[in-house]
């Protein structure tokens, strides 16, 4: 299993640095690929529409660095909301999709991550839901036609266990159509992390892995939370999870972002073998 995610580092900010710059820091903080972020914030919406040769130019550094891009986490739908009742906001969310699905396409990337929410700042009920899965289904046929992953992380709204993803993936019935499932989110849901992932056995596309307290959903270090790490490390061996493992972490603002990432990536990886150890001892 591998294990990246970056947001920030030290000097200077990661939001200033080159491609190059950062692809090569996912390599020297001992990581293996990076996984992209269109969020909801103008900035991040902006690399939707990249040029294409600034998309050249990327697929350049990634061959030349040997650090791909491999994933992108698609938030962007907080702002447009596949499940809104305004039609224009539903117009963009779709716009947001399917640019989504072709810089997937064109850089190579595999999985797309999208947000368990179907109108994540509004209120959500029936028509909001059944829109969420009408226009999700207009992705995923676009996604699954180019041959990407879609993957329905359970947030901190909505969609908030992987039980409730796992209803999407029923749905849709293919192999296109997955789970990515946050560890940390569950916490935050207040349910039990193992018996949900037993919930999702065969049917993991990826895992985003962050710490988290009751109420609190971001900024906790790994292993100051209430993740049971091991249990759930050994709750995926038991299950035969394979899978592309992804680290979450809220730095952009922190001055040691380097080391927080480095660590947490460190403390990750002793939890999996310790996970793995305890399967293999065929102990519970």
């Amino acid at each position: 299993m591998t294990l990246s995610r970056l947001a920030c580092t030290k000097k200077p900010c990661l939001k200033n640095l080159t491609w190059e710059e950062r692809l090569i820091l996912t390599r020297q903080t001992g990581f293996d690929f990076l996984e992209i972020s269109i969020d909801d914030t103008d900035e991040r919406i902006t690399r939707l529409d990249w040029t294409k040769k600034v998309k050249q130019d990327i697929k350049n550094t990634m061959e030349r660095t040997g650090v791909k891009i491999q994933s992108l986490s698609l938030s962007a739908h907080r702002r447009y909301p596949l499940g809104s009742k305004s039609a224009e906001t539903r117009s963009n969310a779709l716009d947001v999709f399917k640019k989504a699905v072709d810089l997937a396409v064109e850089l190579g990337i595999r999985t797309i991550l999208i947000g368990g929410a179907d109108n994540y700042y509004g209120e959500s009920d029936q028509e909001s839901q059944d829109w969420f899965l009408t226009n999700m289904g207009k992705g995923f046929e676009w996604a699954s036609g180019a041959g990407v992953m879609l993957a329905l992380e359970n947030w901190d709204i909505q969609i908030d266990t992987l039980s409730k993803a796992m209803e999407y993936v029923r749905y849709f019935n293919s192999p296109w159509f997955q789970v990515y499932a946050d560890f940390g989110n569950l916490i935050f849901a207040g349910v039990d992390v193992v018996s949900q992932l037993e919930e999702v056995k065969g049917h993991i596309a990826a895992l985003h892995i962050k710490d988290t307290l009751p109420g609190q959903l971001r900024y906790v270090t790994p292993g100051e939370g209430e993740v049971p790490f091991v249990d759930a490390f050994t709750k995926l061996a038991q299950i035969g999870f394979q899978a592309p493992v992804v680290l979450e972490l809220w730095t952009e603002e922190f001055p040691d972002a380097v080391e927080i990432v480095e660590e947490a990536g460190k403390f990750i990886r002793a939890r999996m073998k310790d996970g793995w150890s305890r399967f293999q001892a065929g102990q519970p």
